[in-house]
């Protein structure tokens, strides 16, 4: 089969970072699907293990965003069958989505919504499932009752799309978000969320503009290290902080005398260590299919850049690694 892989970490102005191989067709075991890959989309977690795990001359394929048809089955499977159309994140301890097939375990993977294309789908299940754990599982924000006030640090970004988006169709929050440019400030809005300041001004102080008190709950997407201070002025007494990425230092003890609880997610937790629970993201995903069908949610594509070969890919980690894009980057197609 076709496939981009790297057999070296390299930096984004290397030549041929990524490349294309090919490589032997997987076989489906237990409860894996053997999928045929339509589409994929790109995500900052490409970029780091690219960057962070380096192959040793070994084909290594990423890609933990896909859209396909189930060709096949394992002995165990019984959640789809072959026809299926499904989308999914993959898990980070098994070969990537960018190949033309694709095992995965059929645990953590969802009915495609029928209104979308496989482009707009591949854009959704990495971002959706990690904004659905952080705000649901980890957080304990609730239903139409929950009236606690959200802030979303990254807002435009993917995760941040989906969360605002969640956030507004499912609980009854007041969503703040955090963009830097015009075109990133309205896309948070055209989302829903009811206000937006600018993470790249003095957010303790556009806070307090607000007039909201502390925010009960902060996710805290992205340079988390750049605005803790900040965050620490912002959050209510006994509020929640929820973080997703990989700040180089974390003085907790600023959050201590506001008895501050923080969680982690890292949406790949349940694949990697196959938790009694790991089917819980095939229900979210088939929860989030519904949703897209009921019109309460759509998929945060922004671009589809080209077909899924190295050249293509290279423009998409060139793009994530610039921190500057909105929604979501997807590749359709070998």
């Amino acid at each position: 089969m076709r496939a981009v892989a790297y057999r070296r970490s390299l930096p984004v102005d290397a030549p041929d970072f990524l490349e294309d191989v090919t490589l032997d067709d997987p076989v489906p075991n237990g409860r894996d699907l053997l999928v045929r890959i339509e589409a994929v989309a790109v995500n900052p977690v490409d970029t780091k293990v690219r960057k962070n795990v380096d192959p040793a001359g070994t084909p290594k394929v990423l890609g933990y965003d896909a859209a396909g048809i189930v060709v096949a089955t394992g002995p165990e499977a019984s959640l789809f069958k072959v026809g299926d159309r499904v989308f999914y994140a993959g898990a980070i301890d098994r070969p990537g989505t960018n190949s033309e097939l694709h095992v995965v375990d059929e645990r953590i993977v969802g009915p495609m919504p029928a209104s979308l294309d496989f482009a707009a789908a591949a854009a959704m299940p990495l971002t959706f499932i990690t904004a659905w754990e952080l705000l649901f599982d980890r957080l304990g924000v609730g239903g139409a009752e929950d009236k606690r006030t959200i802030l979303v640090i990254g807002g435009a970004g993917g995760v941040g799309s989906a969360a605002i988006q969640l956030a507004k169709s499912l609980t009854g929050t007041t969503v703040v978000a955090t963009a830097s440019r015009p075109e990133s400030a309205q896309w948070c809005r055209d989302l829903g969320a009811d206000h937006v300041i600018d993470h790249c001004g003095d957010l303790a102080a556009q806070w307090k503009e607000l007039n909201l008190g502390g925010a009960q709950v902060i996710l805290a997407l992205t340079q988390t290290d750049q605005h803790m201070v900040a965050l620490a002025d912002i959050i209510a007494p006994q509020g929640r902080l929820g973080l997703i990425d990989d700040p180089k230092g974390f003085d907790i003890a600023l959050f201590k005398r506001k008895a501050i609880s923080i969680h982690w997610e890292f949406m790949f937790t349940r694949p990697l260590f196959q938790t009694t629970d790991m089917d819980e993201q095939h229900k979210l995903l088939k929860k989030v299919a519904e949703l897209v069908d009921q019109g309460r949610v759509k998929s945060t594509q922004t671009q589809i850049l080209g077909k899924i070969d190295a050249a293509t890919l290279r423009h998409a980690h060139t793009q994530i690694e610039s921190g500057r894009t909105i929604g979501k980057l997807v590749l359709a197609g070998f």
